[in-house]
């Protein structure tokens, strides 16, 4: 018990370091994995050899696809600031409505929804938050508002992967477990946006005038997952209901624009660029740059994605076979990890950048003097994304998660619904990845439904529902957050600025899985 309990040390380290001492993230992501290696290297007996292959699996895996994505992204967004096009899709914007709140809807819940289920990999956190900031909105509250609505879109991000997942660690049947998933999901997409428009605008009384609108906002999202993964699936739901929020969410500003705002709440000119950052520089051609031009690398980021992902089955299975598979861990408990080396967000997000920056004039020296600058803006974001990713490896194949769950299961008894949501927010805390907390804690969560007596389904997607909650308090999250505002190395501002949230979040989510645990198969009859 004490030896299983110990597994809590890196989690916990984490959280006294970012949050208590405020302590950089990427020196608070090292140390931890120090203290997991030694744990695991001691109490655990794992072999050196395994351990330190473990953590070259998990460097591998944050370059390739995390890393990549979060540079592409970055790059996407800062150059378009040197090109000069953010400066009209601001005004753009801005001319649906000068309403922060209104605009803290479409680009951080209905954009950043529809970045969340194409793409995935921290693009749905880092180019709304860096667009925000780009239109003059508070660093913090960028980071905060983009991370509170990337929660539950998660279980059905990058093309529905890790529900997708779920289903194949736990040998459940898609359709029912994406539909079950949706179902707890529903209280928390409705009042997500909410939560959106009061952290944003500084308190409860910032829903005053925008109520309305921020409520259409959620249903209009939610309502479609509901019947997509009731007929469809995984694959879907996020997309068909971001762009449906989007479009909802559009008529409704456009029919308020004449509504005078607040002072308050009128967005202010502010920075289009961090101080200092990489895209410090903007081009004069913004001033003439049709909107059509501005938006092309986001028009091209979403064609793309479309058409190589899973939905256009040829294509995709096409570029597939540009992947290679390889054994990285020597563990026992270790698989091969897949690399796939063009189908993949990063590569398309950059062909994207690079068209759009092409048409938008931007000659070769100033993409790559905006790629330079990025990667020198995310050095301390790499570290700390490859130390999770390693901390995650060692934790997994030591057998340390194992353990930690399944003192939760023995703690609990049949108590244990309540606390499921806990796990995965842990497992997701440490891993940064609803697909890998999916993989980790996902046959654990349907065993002990099993074990309990209750429906491997509503526990299977407690675990989705707690995973999103974890992912928005994880390192590797914040540190995308962070770097996408320029506020790189200040992780404990932005961990304090979510944490409330989330144990919000969490507390409801617990009670919610907890007291309707029964009514699973009421659910699993429609």
């Amino acid at each position: 018990m004490l030896q299983s309990a110990l597994t809590l040390l890196p989690i916990i380290w984490l959280i006294i370091a970012l949050a208590v001492l405020k302590i950089p993230g990427h020196t608070a992501c090292v140390v931890a994995l120090v203290i997991a290696a030694a744990l695991a290297l001691t109490l655990w007996q794992m072999p050196v050899v395994d351990c330190v292959t473990s953590a070259l699996e998990g460097f591998a895996s944050a370059l390739w696809p995390i890393i990549l994505v979060i540079i592409a992204a970055i790059f996407t967004y800062n150059l378009s600031l040197r090109t000069g096009a953010m400066d009209v899709i601001k005004r753009l914007l801005s001319s649906v409505s000068n309403d922060k709140r209104v605009i803290i809807l479409l680009i951080g819940w209905c954009f950043g929804g529809f970045l969340e289920g194409m793409a995935g990999f921290g693009t749905a956190v880092a180019i709304p938050a860096g667009m925000l900031y780009g239109m003059g909105m508070n660093p913090i509250t960028a980071c905060l508002v983009c991370m509170l609505a990337n929660a539950f879109p998660t279980a059905f991000g990058s093309v529905g992967i890790p529900t997708t997942t779920l289903t194949s660690v736990t040998g459940l049947e898609a359709l029912p477990l994406s539909f079950m998933t949706v179902v707890q999901m529903v209280p928390f997409m409705i009042l997500v946006p909410f939560l959106m428009v009061i952290a944003g605008g500084g308190g409860i009384k910032a829903l005053k005038g925008v109520a309305g609108i921020t409520l259409a906002a959620g249903l209009s999202f939610v309502i479609p997952e509901l019947f997509v993964s009731k007929f469809l699936g995984a694959e879907l739901p996020v997309i068909v209901g971001s762009v449906i929020s989007l479009g909802v969410t559009l008529i409704m500003a456009r029919m308020r624009s004449s509504k005078p705002v607040p002072e308050e709440y009128r967005m202010s000119k502010g920075e289009t660029a961090p101080a200092g950052g990489a895209g410090a520089a903007s081009a004069p051609q913004g001033e003439a740059m049709k909107p059509i031009i501005a938006f092309l690398p986001f028009i091209l980021i979403f064609v793309l994605l479309l058409v190589t992902s899973k939905l256009v089955a040829p294509i995709n299975s096409f570029l597939s076979v540009f992947s290679s598979t390889v054994q990285i861990s020597t563990s026992a408990n270790a698989g091969t990890v897949s690399f796939s080396w063009i189908n993949t967000p990063g590569i398309w997000i950059f062909i994207a950048a690079i068209i759009g920056g092409i048409v938008q004039k931007a000659g070769a020296k100033l993409m790559w003097d905006t790629l330079v600058a990025t990667v020198k803006q995310m050095v301390k974001t790499i570290i700390t994304i490859m130390s999770v990713l390693a901390v995650a490896k060692i934790m997994t194949y030591s057998g340390m998660i194992s353990d930690m769950a399944n003192l939760f299961v023995t703690i609990t008894g049949r108590f244990y619904a309540f606390v499921a949501p806990i796990i995965a927010t842990i497992g997701a805390f440490v891993t940064g990845s609803g697909t890998n907390t999916e993989v980790l804690l996902g046959r654990l969560q349907s065993e002990a439904a099993q074990a309990i007596g209750a429906s491997p389904y509503w526990l299977a997607a407690a675990n989705s529902v707690g995973a999103g909650i974890g992912k928005i308090l994880s390192p590797q999250c914040i540190a995308t957050a962070v770097a996408a505002v320029g506020l790189t190395g200040q992780d404990s501002k932005v961990l304090g600025a979510v944490l409330k949230w989330a144990l919000l979040m969490l507390v409801i989510a617990c009670l919610l899985i907890g007291l309707l645990e029964g009514t699973a198969d009421y659910w699993l009859s429609l």
